[in-house]
């Protein structure tokens, strides 16, 4: 990540004293050593999720107007909007020319498309997020795009960085993608707890974000009950009290445990599919990962 330009050079070492758990490239390497053997082109392959994963992460800070990431400040609270974006074309640019270098053109092609997907998820939840009629299906099909595919792109990378089978690389890809549902209903329940996990409670309320826990509790409602709390989030998501009147609103209708209920499919569903490999220290390490996805506190 060295740079010559020292603006640049400062900002790298910004990003990578404040990485985060790191849990996209242990996909890359568990999938790789569940289906073959761990090779240069695996951790190429991680570095690339990395990369991604990152620059995603600089862009949407901007996207959000978000000033704090991981409790540290974000790169456009420091070094304003501009700058951000340019850091984040290199993070992605940095990825794209490693595996062109290493001619990694399977590794790219899998890359690219969830590049592709995140960016529908995230504008189409923007544009449902306007008229707030989000269904149970689109919320699916927002989560599978911005969320899941990255995560399906990690299990198929590692998959596919040592020589396995296009069938082998679907079935960890669709393992990758159940993953990520599941993982992106955890983060939804978060909204809702009591506990200080980076984010303030009712975020996503404040942001019009229509996740399955509410979505469950509005499809359970009356017309009119469903107007009012519809109206609050439209115009009245900035004050605390009333994003308090719909997270207990969503608990007495039993979002919660819907969703928790959905989320455990998820995880069974994405077991059954990592059952039919082999038994291995990296299959187990895997299940292990996949269970912390789903009973993590942060």
């Amino acid at each position: 990540m060295k740079s010559n330009v020292l603006l640049l050079d400062k900002i790298m070492s910004y990003i990578v004293k404040r990485k985060g758990k790191q849990m996209r490239p242990m996909f890359v390497f568990l999938s790789a050593g569940t289906t073959g053997v761990i090779n240069e082109s695996t951790y190429r392959g991680a570095a690339l999720i990395e990369l991604l994963h990152t620059a995603s992460l600089v862009h949407d800070d901007v996207v959000d107007d978000a000033n704090h990431r991981r409790g540290f400040f974000s790169i456009n609270a420091l070094w304003k909007n501009k700058i951000a974006v340019l850091v984040g074309d290199y993070l992605l640019s940095r990825g794209l020319l490693m595996s062109v270098e290493n001619s990694d053109h399977e590794l790219l092609a899998i890359v690219s498309n969830a590049v592709k997907e995140m960016s529908e998820g995230e504008l189409l939840q923007i544009e449902k997020a306007r008229k707030l009629d989000i269904t149970e299906s689109i919320y699916y099909e927002v989560v599978r795009q911005k969320t899941a595919s990255l995560i399906a792109s990690c299990c198929a990378v590692g998959a596919s960085s040592v020589g396995s089978s296009n069938e082998v690389i679907a079935k960890m890809k669709e393992f990758g993608e159940k993953v990520g549902i599941a993982f992106q209903i955890k983060d939804d329940l978060f909204d809702y707890g009591k506990k200080k996990i980076g984010k303030p409670l009712g975020i996503d309320i404040k942001e019009k974000k229509m996740t399955l826990p509410l979505i469950y509790a509005l499809q359970q409602s009356s017309w009119m009950e469903k107007r009012r709390i519809v109206n609050i989030i439209r115009n009245h998501s900035n004050k605390t009290r009333k994003v308090h009147e719909v997270i207990d609103y969503v608990k007495s209708t039993g979002g919660i445990e819907y969703a928790v209920e959905v989320m455990h499919q998820y995880f069974d569903q994405s077991t059954a599919l990592l059952n039919s490999f082999p038994e291995s220290d990296y299959k187990s390490s895997l299940k292990q990962l996949v269970k912390f996805t789903i009973e993590r506190e942060k």
